[in-house]
Order: C-alpha cells, then structure tokens, then sequence
C-alpha cells in the first residue's frame, strides 16, 4: 500500500483578501453528493493563463472542519493499530499553513485536533476490548514526547534546564530508530493525556517570525505505545503523530542571528526528507536516511505500517512558490510504496505443572544420569560384603548405564564367569526413553544389574549426589546474577557523564567563568602588542583569582614593559623617517611582543586566533610587499613622505604641515574631526577615539605611532594624509 496523502487549504488570515486566493479544489466528476474533491489547481506562476493540477487521496477546502478531517482519514486506522500495526501520521508543508492546528488544534471541544482525537479514540476502544473479553485483555497506554530542534533530539517531558547540549543518541533496534532515554509516562485516562500534553508543550521551541506569530522551530514526535496483554501473548503497536516544521524563506521572515540558524536546520532535515523520496522513488540502492535525524526517525519507506500525510497548503498568492514546492513533494511521496506487516506477538512463558503419577510406580520414566557423576557417585565396596537384608529402602529409581558401568568396575573386581559381549545400543534420548518396556518385562540379566546397582547406592551417596546439585544450582545462579549486574557500572558511569555536561554548562554563569574571559581578553591584547589593554583586562580578572602569583607577576611585567616604551618614545621618534631600519627594528619588536610570554602563560593561554583575521598592529601591513610575477619597480617612494618640494628642506626629527595638521586632529579625539578625514568613518573614528582614551594621557608623536593604533594601518594614514590639503 502506498503513503496515502490527502491535503488541507487552510482558511484566510485576518490580513489575506479573497482576490489573493489562487488555490482551488476542483469539484468530483461523479454525481455522488458525498464524494469528496480530489483535485488541486494552482496557476502557473510564469504564465496565469496555464494551470498545474495535483491528484491526491482527498482534498479538504477551507470549510473543512477537525472533526470532518479526523472522522474520514484517522478514525478507520485506529482498528489497525489495535491489530498489531504500526500508524504514522505527520504534517507537511510550508511555514504559516497551519500544521501545528491541524495536529494539535485548539482548546476548544470543536477545535481539538488529530492527536487529541486519536487519543480519545483509543481510550474508548480500549474499554470496549476489556469489556468484550471480560478483563481477559489489558490494554495499557503509555506516551513518549520529543522535539528535533537544530539536529539536536530533546525530551519534552523534561525541562529546558534538565537538558543535556548534546541531546539523546539515535540507536537502531531490530530495524526500527529508537531514542535512547526517553521517558515513557503512562496515561491511563484521556484527562491525564491532556494535563501531560498541555504541560510538554510549554517545554517546545516556538518563536515569532514576520510571517507566523508563533512559529515552530522544531519538529515534535509524540509516539503512543498500545500494549494488549493476554493470558499467553503480549501484543505492541505505535501510533507516531509527527507535527513537523515548515520551510522557510529567509527573505520573506526578516530573521535574526538566532532565527537564522534554526531556519537552516529546519530547511536542511526537510530537504534531506525530499532527497530520501526522491532516491525511493528512482529505485537507489542508498536512502540517505542517516543525513538528518528527523528522516532516520521518520523512516519514511522503511516502516511496516499505515502512513497518512496530511499536506497543509495556503490559499494565497503570498505563498506561491512555496505551495508549488510542497505540492510537488507531496505527489513524489504518495509513490512510495510500504509494505503493511503485522508485529508479531510475544508468547508469555507458563509454569507446567507437577506430575500426577507417583515416584515409585513400575511404569515411570527413568531419567538416566550422566556418565562422570554416575561413576563418580558408585560405591566401589565389593558387593558380596553386603547382606540382601542391608538393601536401603528405595525413595525413587535410577537408570544406570549398565555397560559403562560394567566396563568401570571390570578392572577391579574380575569375574570368573565370562559374559557374554552387550549388543550395539543407540544412544538415550527422550524417545528411547518413552518407549522403554517396563521393569516386569525385562530379563533376568538386566533385572540383576538394576538390582546390583541399586544396591551399591547408599544413603550416603544419595544424600552426595543431592548435595552436589545443589552446590551447581547455586554456582550457575551465582555467575548469572553476576552476569546482570555487570550494566550497573554503565548506569553509574552515565550518571557521572550527565554531572560533567551539567557543570559544563553551568560554567558560563559562574564567577570563575567571568575571570577566564577576562584572562583570555588579556592573552589575545598581549599577542597583538596591545600591552595596555592586556594589562587593564588583568586587572579586571584579578578580583576573581585573589592571591595569584602567576597572574600578579605577569601584570607587573606588563608595567615595567609599559614604563620603559614611554621612557624610550624620544629616541624612537628621531628616526622615523628612516624607512629601512624602522621596519628591521620594528620587526623585532612585533616578534617580542608576539612571541615573548609563550613559554610561561601555559594556564591561561587562549586559543589560536585565525590568520585570516586582520591584525593592525602588524608592521607589514604599510610594507611596500613586490608579488612573485611582476619585476620590483625601479622608483620607490618614500613612506610617510609628501611629494611637494616644499618637504625636502625640513630637518629630520620636525613634522610637514600636513603631518603636524593630522596629528592634531588624532590628538585632538574629537570623533567628527576624525569622522572627516579622508578613509574614516563613523565607526573606524570611534575606535581610535577609545584607543586614544586607553593611552590616558599620550599623546600620538609621529605617523609610526598613528599606524599603531588599533584600526588604523599604514594604508589608512597615508590615505588620511592625502586627503588633507598640501603645505596648510
């Protein structure tokens, strides 16, 4: 049988119009009052003058009610469940088309939808089983609630705060996908359902997005577990209701960061979904199942059971494309075909009992004992030491193997007279042991070696032989229960797992947390010279490791470091001008800043940062760099240098007035004088500001310590240059 889709055209929306509608159902082309459309029309959207038509199982317009759509497609699958099939219900289609509705439907009696309906349906069936084999069935109910939100798969029956980052494992179990460690809550009555639904979907990721005010951002599962146990079977069925979320277009919803980021997980599971379709239909060897989570449990193909999908559609033109799309899906699905097979019934295990005839009886079956404890057991005394009169009084019979038992004693006990050799026998075994004739009708030789061994048996060995049973039942019990107690360590061993993931999680909000980033703010200034900053981001983390050494001397050796630059600014600043040895020495000095404190900060040493990140203290960054293909130019430029003439009479260690000028706008950390200049916006402004302000009171000497400053670069500062007017 294949998936069996019917389709739903929701009603409009206060803001839709009727002139907006361009999704139709065409009316039955048999006279039957009752027959229901089965034809979808929607135009063309690049041509309105053609029009695509799509067949499905039933069509519902938009007058249809909950009660209409239960009754005629889930109502007639509830006998089948209580056959042993499995049932599959889930909503497709794209954002705002009213699948949640549909699935879970409103407070209201009439507005209740199909998962409440299903319920209710259940239970009623359940009494009228239990009332019709007079309590000799039990039928028991039990429910399991969860949401795939980013890939990720939640209990809904546990808080948001209960929950694990990570989210349950995937296991297959016989063919099916199960979720490890859900919770199964039993609901023996439909007002108890309703309490622990209402109560799990406050637990369920929704959110408002421009086109749906309360969108779902996570597919729901709710999976009903149907137990029918009789005197020798225990029967189960499932009833997964599956309310998935809707596509979207991000254009259209105006979503934020966080929006975004589910949207993608949202559109990638559904697309994943079109890919498994597409690939049952065109007969691949490989279903790609395992690519989202949402399609290894739903399984669609794989299940054995009666699958609905009920397609929600909007009317409107808003939502053409969209309703396009899902109606194309929709008509690959309902080509799939499942093969429908009943799950199989457990057989429950009844205790036989006792047997009737007596121990001591002439026709009983004797159970023939093993060869080493048979021989182990035999009393090995010579025989004609006892009386006839000693003969123990015999509780019950045992077979002994009389030729084993002959060819063990022979060695010991030589007989004068020669027997003659036994017969080829074959070997004991219960229907041998049936048919054996009874003690009257044996011969006198085998009636004599019975009789020679029952005599040999003491009631001491008998009391051995039971003793020693009794120590092997209790050995085996041993090493079984041994055996199942091995789990517990796993048990425990999770519970230990779950504790670090909670402390883990709980880190962000502590004090210590807080500290840690601090400290990593600290590393990352000091690895881009930032020395400053690295020492301010100190201070703030000092509060929160008191008594520190490690952290108290790195401060102090930030200040010295700190001291000593502004006390050596005059002798760096006569050489600015020197193009090729400020960029050897600065060089070394961007190496020592980078690499001085890496042997020493292995506590609080950061992560790497990614090196395609911009740095702009970096000294390359206004290096004149030759590429590998084009010949090095003849003429160079100096940096940092007007081209005026008026520029070569000043002396070494005085500033141009065009440098002067743009010193004094930097120096004067006014954010619309910056804002002017030439390459400078409102933002890039701001940040030299702040920088400036970080520097107290420094003030910037020369374009070498402007192109320091964080945001700027020796690009920027010719740039700014440049846009200034020449010789002010």
């Amino acid at each position: 049988m294949s998936v069996r889709v019917v389709a739903r055209i929701r009603p409009l929306i206060r803001h839709e119009l009727d002139k907006d509608v361009i999704v139709t159902a065409d009316p039955p082309t048999c006279a039957d009052p009752k027959a229901r459309p089965n034809l979808i029309r929607i135009p063309n959207p690049k041509k309105e003058s053609e029009s695509f038509s799509f067949q499905f199982s039933s069509v519902y317009e938009q007058g249809a009610t909950q009660q209409e759509l239960f009754d005629t497609e889930i109502a007639p699958t509830v006998k089948h469940l209580f056959n042993g099939f499995d049932l599959s219900i889930f909503a497709h289609g794209c954002t705002g088309t009213g699948k949640t509705h549909t699935m879970r439907g409103g407070k209201s009696l009439a507005d209740r939808g199909v998962i409440p309906r299903l319920l209710s349906a259940i239970y009623r069936r359940c009494k009228k089983i239990e009332k019709d084999t007079a309590g000799a069935t039990q039928v028991e109910v039990t429910l399991e609630y969860f949401e795939i939100y980013c890939d990720r798969v939640y209990d809904l029956f546990e808080p948001p705060e209960k929950r694990t980052p990570s989210g349950l494992p995937i296991r297959d179990n016989n063919g099916k996908t199960v979720v490890v460690g859900l919770k199964e809550k039993p609901c023996a009555t439909l007002k108890e359902f309703e309490q622990i639904y209402d109560q799990a979907n406050v637990n369920r990721s929704t959110s408002a997005t421009k086109l749906n005010a309360h969108s779902s951002r996570s597919h729901a599962i709710l999976c009903v577990k149907v137990t029918q146990t009789t005197e020798t079977t225990i029967q189960i069925s499932r009833a997964s209701c599956i309310d998935l979320a809707g596509s979207e277009d991000n254009r259209r919803t105006d979503n934020n960061k966080e929006r975004m980021v589910e949207s993608n997980a949202i559109n990638s599971s559904l697309f994943t979904l079109a890919n498994c379709v597409d690939a049952i239909n065109s007969k691949k060897s490989r279903i790609p199942y395992r690519e989202s989570k949402m399609t290894r449990i739903l399984s669609l193909g794989q299940n054995s059971g009666l699958t609905v999908m009920i397609l929600n559609l909007a009317p409107t033109r808003a939502y053409h494309l969209d309703t396009i799309s899902s109606l194309n899906f929709a008509s690959r699905t309902k080509k799939i075909e499942i093969c429908e097979i009943e799950n199989d019934p457990v057989l429950r295990s009844m205790t036989k009992p006792l047997a009737a005839s007596s121990i001591g009886g002439s026709n009983i079956i004797r159970q023939p004992l093993r060869p080493l404890t048979a021989a182990h057991n035999t009393n090995k005394s010579d025989a004609n030491q006892k009386k006839p009169g000693s003969k123990p009084m015999k509780a019950f019979s045992v077979y002994s193997d009389a030729r084993k038992s002959t060819q063990q004693r022979a060695p010991q006990q030589p007989s004068q007279n020669p027997r003659r050799a036994d017969t080829n026998k074959r070997p004991a075994d219960a229907s041998a042991l049936a048919n054996r004739p009874a003690k009257t009708y044996r011969t006198a030789e085998t009636t004599s070696r019975v009789r020679n061994t029952g005599i040999s048996m003491t009631k001491e060995s008998i009391e051995a032989l039971i003793s020693q049973r009794i120590d092997e039942k209790l050995a085996e019990k041993a090493l079984q229960d041994a055996g199942t107690a091995a789990p517990a360590l796993s048990a425990e061993l999770q519970k230990r797992l779950d504790d670090l993931e909670h402390r883990i999680d709980a880190k962000d909000d502590d004090e210590k947390g807080q500290g840690l980033q601090f400290l990593l703010m600290a590393k990352q200034h000091a690895m881009r010279g930032e020395e400053a900053s690295a020492l301010r981001m100190y201070q703030l983390a000092e509060p929160f490791f008191p008594g520190n050494r490690k952290l108290r001397a790195k401060m102090e050796t930030l200040e010295e470091r700190i001291r000593s630059k502004r006390e050596n600014v005059p002798a760096v600043a006569s050489e600015v001008h020197q193009v090729g040895p400020v960029r050897t020495e600065k060089k070394q000095i961007r190496e020592r800043a980078v690499y001085k404190d890496e042997s020493e900060d292995d506590e609080f040493a950061p992560a790497p940062e990614s090196d395609a990140e911009e740095s702009y203290m970096s000294d390359s960054s206004f290096k004149y760099k030759k590429t590998g293909r084009k010949a090095r130019p003849a003429r160079r430029l100096p940096v940092f240098r007007d081209s005026d003439a008026c520029e070569s009479r000043v002396n070494v260690g005085e500033h141009t007035p065009r440098t002067s000028h743009l010193l004094k706008i930097i120096n004067s950390r006014d954010i619309s004088q910056i804002k002017a200049l030439k390459g400078v916006g409102a933002k890039r402004a701001e940040g030299i500001v702040n920088c400036l302000v970080e520097m107290e009171d420094e003030e910037v000497l020369d374009l070498e310590g402007l192109a320091r400053v964080k945001g700027v670069g020796g690009k920027s500062v010719e740039t700014m240059r440049l846009g200034l007017g020449v010789c002010i």
